[in-house]
């Protein structure tokens, strides 16, 4: 954990006394999705180190439900294009219910929120712009409307239009950029043109009036007091989002910029292109904690540090993911660095939910015992990992809730199966027929505590009597137990069902 006690060592040298504010913030525009939770996992493990090192903290997270709807992301129905440009809090939820269209998306992050044990404080933009907790700076952005011109296009690089301005006003339930012509502080109104030029006016400390992009997140970490904040790198280019807010912060507002931590982006696995909420291409925090257990997916988010981009799928990654932890957990001589890793992604875990069980192996075993959890136990008995099954029964247990949920909703084809109902002698020409039948009579006189290495060199012994190619013999297993040409090891496989069933099997008995 290199890159955290780094960034913690910076942020407090750089706010030696007083409460630590760490931010984050995502517009509840669409799904929260895997990318979405690098950002606010990053901000609030900081914070979480924060405290461990006996300094004050708060993990604060701003949900952007005033920004406006910009573009129907896919799941959600087309006629919603009619609500382009208004604020996401005023819009309808798309499952009919009477929460609004951030609240709809919002809820999923909340709900991830409290799966994963975080402590954050989550702020809503529209409450903050409708309460006026924003009309200092609004005052203080049409103040100084030449100088943050002067900012975006000496800091950016690019011409600004003549007539614009810091912020958006609200007009028939949409935000609009209109000319400012004026502002009256004591009755907290602006005077701008409308589309057709004519005068109007507003007022600005009940959510009528808000700062443009750029300009809100100045004006958040300065009314927030912000001290580190993690982002995504693409506001941290070179005359970008980042830099633009800095010069504001400081020369408009009279605060600091938080220490910036960027990070990359999270794309699946073999893609080029980040997950986005529109595209649809996402995997959603409640999906992936229906999955994974909470520490799993902490360790694969903290891992690596933020500047590391990361790949996800839904099958080898996932699977190798959950044994890399499994491995980290029951490693004896862990590091100091692994030691840290563990607690953090375990914090307010108060029991062990991944076992020490291969992922691969708990599946086939939960498949071929028809998803039974109980039988499962028995059949990993009759392993190598028999005293892990007896010591470890209930987080296996546990963690068998999850694996249906997989299996049932990612897993891989190649992963699935079921043992077969039925059999048709037809299905096997007459030297694979020979073939299972003496497998048969091998298996019923193998010892009672037979294992997979027992059984694998029972099925390769036949390479030589049988007019069978090694692949072959295999490949006939599958096909008479599962209906599949491959499946997992077989010799550990065989060894785990059950043997009456599987020598009537072999014998193609009905």
């Amino acid at each position: 954990m290199q890159w955290l006690n780094k960034v913690v060592d910076e942020v407090i040298a750089l706010r030696p006394e007083g409460e630590i504010v760490v931010s984050s913030g995502v517009s509840p525009s669409g799904t929260y999705h895997l990318g979405t939770l690098r950002e606010v996992l990053t901000a609030e493990v900081i914070a979480r180190e924060i405290k461990r090192r006996g300094r004050d903290s708060r993990h604060i997270h701003v949900a952007d439900d005033l920004d406006v709807f910009r573009k129907v992301p896919l799941g959600v129905p087309e006629e919603f294009s009619k609500y382009l440009g208004m604020p996401l809090c005023d819009i309808p939820a798309p499952d009919g219910s009477d929460q609004s269209y951030a609240d709809y998306f919002l809820n999923d992050l909340l709900s991830a929120a409290k799966a994963m044990n975080l402590e954050m404080e989550v702020v809503r933009a529209h409450e903050e712009y409708r309460g006026g907790f924003f009309v200092p700076a609004i005052e203080k952005a049409l103040d100084n409307i030449d100088g943050i011109r002067k900012i975006l296009e000496d800091v950016s690089g690019r011409e600004l239009d003549k007539q614009w301005s810091p912020v958006q006003i609200m007009e028939e339930g949409y935000l609009k950029n209109r000319q400012f012509v004026s502002i009256d502080k004591d009755k907290k109104e602006v005077f701008y043109k409308d589309k057709d030029s004519k005068d109007q006016s507003t007022s600005y400390k009940d959510g009528e009036v808000k700062l443009s992009w750029r300009i809100d997140w100045a004006a958040r970490w300065w009314l927030l007091g912000v001290d580190v904040e993690p982002f995504g790198r693409d506001h941290a280019t070179k005359g970008g989002s980042y830099d633009t807010g800095k010069q504001i912060v400081e020369k408009v507002f009279g605060g600091k910029a938080p220490l910036p931590i960027p990070y990359h982006f999270i794309n699946r696995s073999g893609e080029t292109k980040k997950m986005s909420k529109s595209a649809g291409d996402t995997i959603t925090a409640a999906e992936l904690l229906q999955v994974l257990p909470p520490e799993v997916v902490w360790y694969f988010l903290l891992k690596l540090s933020p500047d590391k981009q990361l790949f996800f799928d839904e099958g080898p990654t996932l699977m190798r993911l959950v044994d890399e932890f499994s491995e980290l957990v029951a490693k004896q001589d862990k590091s100091e660095q692994e030691k840290h890793l563990l607690e953090l992604c375990t914090y307010g875990i108060d029991k062990q939910t991944v076992s020490n069980v291969p992922f691969t192996h708990l599946v086939a075993s939960y498949q071929a015992t028809l998803k039974n959890p109980e039988k499962t136990i028995e059949v990993i008995a009759r392993t190598e990992h028999q005293d892990t099954a007896t010591m470890q029964k209930d987080i296996i247990l546990n963690e068998l809730n999850f694996i249906d949920n997989w299996l049932d909703k990612w897993a891989p084809e190649d992963v699935k199966f079921d043992l077969r109902d039925t059999i048709e002698e037809s299905e096997f020409n007459e030297e694979e027929k020979k073939y299972l039948k003496e497998l048969a009579e091998k298996i019923q006189s193998a010892p009672a505590e037979a294992d997979g290495e027992w059984f694998h060199k029972a099925i390769y012994d036949f390479k030589d009597t049988i007019d069978l190619k090694p692949k072959e013999l295999f490949e006939v297993l599958y096909k008479v137990i599962i209906g599949k040409s491959s499946g997992p090891r077989a010799g550990w496989f065989l060894s785990m069902l059950p043997r009456d069933w599987l020598i009537s099997r072999l014998r193609l008995e009905k």
